[in-house]
């Protein structure tokens, strides 16, 4: 009844979140109420006040207290030491907070800028390579104390291949355009959509860049801001980067030094490395479809050494089969899924 009318709010074109209020349904209650196939609502609900409920009169000490005038500026949760200072205890922090909330006072009131709710990114799927790319910078250490080289790199996020990269000796949103076009011609993008996910950098966000991304058709994405989790794969490629034994354990010594190393990864990382996530098969093979094959070959000498020895297999063989769709940052629904 209750995952009916929720669907029936959002086919209609309202935020399931919306919908979940009306109902009075937490949204991870529904969650859990999908995955567990409970279509009604079992809810029994508190027939009496709780014991520890505060009293009518106990609700207005507090706020006759937190509205004083040396504590009215203060968060609650600065007001609640002082006051244990005092000898006084009148509620928990959560419960004077809901008392405000309830009465309308818990509004952001400093003269700094009152902070966001900062949605996720929307979810972008590949299905093929140049669908989705990440991209990020890293430093690399120079040869003086405290100064850096910066390595651009572009990643599919469907096949792991790296498209682009190119290290300078400062970050640039002109680097960056100039970087972005070259991969886009490298790869013969044309009109087929194209994303391009990265962080809130200045090179990412820059005119120059935007410009070029829309010039070029390119849809940009962009992680929330500090959360490194919504761009995890150049973040990966980034840590395989700096842990590869050859990387180096001093500073690069000039700035060739780190483009010619930098060139020697990605050659290695495209064409040599067997990547965890696509079935141990490298990401220009995968990027160029030759992983069908590969993997099909390998599901076939998987067979035959079952038909040799049935007695050493007790369930199927190793899942040789291809990874057809990748999700970055996939929406709750799909992540759930794919885990069960």
């Amino acid at each position: 009844m209750i995952l009916g009318l929720v669907d029936e709010a959002v086919a209609a074109g309202a935020r399931q979140r919306s919908a979940c209020e009306i109902l009075g349904v937490d949204a991870k209650t529904l969650q859990r109420w999908r995955a567990q196939d409970i279509g009604e609502d079992r809810r029994a609900g508190p027939l009496t006040p709780p014991k520890n409920k505060l009293s009518e009169s106990e609700r207005r000490e507090v706020l006759e207290v937190v509205n004083r005038p040396e504590l009215r500026n203060l968060s609650i949760n600065q007001v609640v030491p002082i006051l244990a200072d005092r000898g006084i205890y009148l509620a928990s922090e959560s419960t004077m907070y809901r008392v405000l909330r309830e009465e309308g006072q818990n509004a952001h009131r400093a003269p700094s800028r009152a902070q966001k709710a900062r949605p996720r990114p929307r979810e972008a799927v590949a299905t093929g390579p140049n669908q989705v790319w990440s991209w990020d910078i890293t430093y690399l250490p120079a040869p003086v104390r405290g100064s850096f080289f910066y390595l651009y790199m572009i990643i599919d996020v469907f096949s792991r291949k790296v498209v682009g990269r190119v290290v300078h000796d400062e970050e640039c949103a002109i680097y960056s355009a100039a970087l972005i076009r070259a991969a886009c011609t490298a790869e013969g993008i044309g009109e087929e959509p194209l994303i391009l996910h990265s962080d809130n950098g200045g090179p990412m966000k820059g005119a120059t860049m935007l410009a070029t991304l829309q010039e070029l058709g390119v849809i940009p994405s962009f992680s929330r801001p500090s959360v490194s989790n919504d761009n995890p794969f150049s973040e990966s490629l980034f840590r395989t980067t700096k842990y590869r034994p050859e990387y180096p354990t001093k500073p690069f010594a000039s700035l060739e030094a780190a483009r010619e190393w930098v060139e020697w990864f990605v050659d290695w990382y495209n064409n040599e490395h067997r990547h965890s996530a696509i079935r141990f098969v490298t990401p220009a093979e995968r990027h160029s479809g030759q992983d069908v094959e590969v993997l099909a070959r390998r599901g076939q000498v998987y067979e035959r050494a079952r038909r040799r020895s049935p007695h050493r297999w007790t369930a199927r063989t190793r899942n040789w089969s291809r990874i057809e769709t990748v999700r970055l940052n996939p929406n709750t629904r799909h992540a759930n899924s794919e885990v069960a």
